[in-house]
């Protein structure tokens, strides 16, 4: 039976909501929607039924740290057995940057990131979320569990993940720690980018980030920092990739992947 999962930073879910996301989503057929950077509490979405999709079982974990924040949300057409919220590191669980769904022996969580490009306090926070994180991760696959972990994940790995990759060697998101991180993550551990198991040449068609400025987006001057890090066992169970672009709904495009579970 094929699962089909949606990832998705949406750079504030009202935003994407005005731009048409919630009149797309009916028909992508989504098993489970992964949002990142929703940027609202959850009482301020509660009495509008946009945000709670017919059909879709929905969570968000929020920012606690400040408001119009980072967050993350799940939208899933089966019920959960558990939420598991936040991955237990006290600086960045009150930035609500972790949610995930357990459905037996199968976890799908929405993750963001933390970005570095604010500035060098912001680089060395994401460094430390590095470091706690590469354990944790290691932990999953200790585990037996089977993961599929969706989200914006700010690292651009490769040559291929970015327009102009020479002159970003020095910026947060393509630094040279991040992409050696990012590498450990897939070739030591052997976490599967669900993307690159298909697509493993892909360029322009990859990226699912452009910045605001200039005309990058009109001229596909992207990164590819969205990714779907599935385990092991689904080596041969990954049957579509593919990164939705007719529409905008945040300078993010959905990730969508079909899984065969």
């Amino acid at each position: 039976m094929i699962m089909r999962i949606i990832s998705l930073n949406a750079n504030g879910i009202r935003s994407a909501g005005r731009k048409g996301f919630f009149d797309w989503l009916p028909q992508q057929d989504a098993d489970v929607v992964c949002i990142q950077e929703t940027k609202a509490q959850e009482h301020q979405l509660k009495d509008d039924e946009l945000y709670y999709p017919a059909g879709y079982h929905c969570a968000y974990e929020d920012a606690t740290s400040k408001k119009g924040y980072s967050g993350v949300a799940i939208y899933s057409r089966r019920e959960p057995d558990e939420w598991v919220r936040g991955l237990g590191f006290d600086e960045f669980d009150v930035e609500g940057r972790y949610l995930e769904a357990r459905y037996g022996d199968l976890s799908v969580a929405s993750l963001y990131l933390p970005s570095g490009s604010s500035g060098d306090e912001r680089q060395q926070a994401k460094f430390r979320f590095l470091d706690l994180y590469y354990p944790y991760l290691q932990a999953c696959l200790d585990s037996g569990r089977r993961f599929i972990l969706c989200g914006d994940w700010n690292i651009a790995q490769t040559e291929r993940d970015l327009k102009n990759w020479k002159s970003n060697q020095k910026n947060s998101g393509f630094l040279p720690e991040e992409r050696a991180w990012m590498t450990r993550v897939k070739d030591e551990q052997g976490w599967l980018d669900a993307f690159r198991e298909l697509h493993p040449e892909a360029e322009g068609e990859a990226y699912t980030w452009w910045s605001n400025r200039g005309r990058a987006r009109e001229n596909n001057v992207g990164w590819r920092i969205d990714y779907q890090l599935a385990t092991p066992h689904y080596k041969d169970a990954i049957k579509a990739a593919w990164v939705y672009k007719d529409e905008f709904f945040s300078d993010h495009a959905p990730l969508i992947v079909d899984y065969d579970d």
